[in-house]
């Protein structure tokens, strides 16, 4: 028995909440924007309501639900691993690989591949670049320690600032521009079909990962604890890894790096709702869905008829929330 376990009907209850925000946002966001929509016209499909409503919000907002969602459960699962609240999907370097492999595509100039934004395979192939370098160099060792993982995310991002930063330095003022831009992150309308695909995915982890809350739970208690209660530790710390940067990867493919809904979504879910990871990962996924499609919802709204990138209000809120936490911590927590 851990501190964290609950019964089954408590944890239920705790996702009432989770669930509702999820579902209002699906229903009423991509009604907010710039201009009002006629609820007439679009179901008589009248243009321009309809291809606005249908085409575009809805699939932003389906897109923010389906990204902010993953980001927020690799961050819960990363902070899970390295067992610091303060983690976040970024720490341990998959964002970084998969943003240097979209600068690089920008950089070149390549902008379709079998009519795809070419920034979707460069940032997947840098994202998995990175997954095959730290996992490779961990395949001759018996275990993974969350201390080794953390030394070398910070390694590899600071070798893929480094190369952003060149390759930036080479490419032409437009193209400088459109770097700075993906950089910030954003959430942009998308085909049905990408969306499908990345829908699948993020689902498919996200079981498999849910499926294993016993698990992080005892994870979260120590290596120790875990691995006497029968837990596999160094094959569940590379389960999180590969399930966490598949994750990430294939988010940030479709919005950028977009940062801080790994970070607030998980901290604020484990303080007020529920340590026990049966509540805190389904929890994250669906208020980090939430919270993103509301940002970039507010995005469209602020500053008419332009548009500020969720990513950027995100930033906002993020960094503040960022200050205040880390002033918050005990000092038994400092590592």
């Amino acid at each position: 028995m851990t501190p964290y376990e609950y019964t089954t009907a408590a944890a239920r209850r705790n996702l009432i909440l989770p669930v509702c925000a999820f579902v209002a946002s699906a229903l009423l966001l991509p009604w907010v924007g710039a201009g009002p929509i006629s609820l007439a016209r679009v179901l008589h499909h009248q243009s321009p309501d309809y291809e606005i409503l249908v085409q575009l919000r809805v699939t932003r907002t389906l897109l923010a639900l389906v990204a902010g969602g993953a980001l927020s459960l690799a961050g819960s699962l990363f902070q899970a691993m390295l067992r610091d609240a303060l983690a976040t999907p970024y720490t341990l370097g998959i964002s970084a690989g998969a943003s240097l492999g979209a600068v690089a595509v920008i950089a070149a100039g390549w902008q379709m591949a079998w009519g795809i934004p070419a920034t979707w395979f460069g940032s997947l192939a840098g994202a998995f670049a990175i997954l095959t370098l730290v996992l490779g160099g961990f395949s001759r060792r018996i275990r993974i320690s969350a201390f080794s993982l953390l030394l070398s995310g910070i390694a590899v991002n600071s070798v893929c600032a480094a190369c952003i930063i060149i390759l930036g330095g080479f490419a032409g003022m437009s193209r400088t521009f459109s770097i700075a831009r993906w950089l910030i992150g954003s959430v942009d309308s998308t085909s049905f079909a990408s969306l499908g695909v990345l829908t699948v995915v993020v689902l498919a982890l996200a079981v498999v990962i849910v499926s294993q809350a016993r698990s992080w739970n005892l994870l979260a208690v120590g290596d120790q604890w875990a691995a006497s209660r029968g837990v596999h530790v160094p094959a569940l710390l590379r389960t999180g890894y590969l399930a966490g940067s598949v994750l990430v990867a294939g988010a940030i493919a479709l919005t950028g790096p977009i940062g801080f809904v790994g970070l607030i979504v998980p901290h604020l879910v484990r303080s007020r709702i529920s340590p026990d990871h049966r509540v805190l990962l389904p929890s994250v996924f669906l208020f980090g869905g939430a919270l993103l499609a509301a940002c970039d919802a507010l995005g469209r709204i602020v500053l008419p008829p332009a548009e500020i990138p969720a990513g950027a209000i995100l930033a906002l809120i993020g960094g503040p929330y960022l200050v205040w936490a880390i002033h918050q911590r005990r000092p038994s927590e400092e590592m």
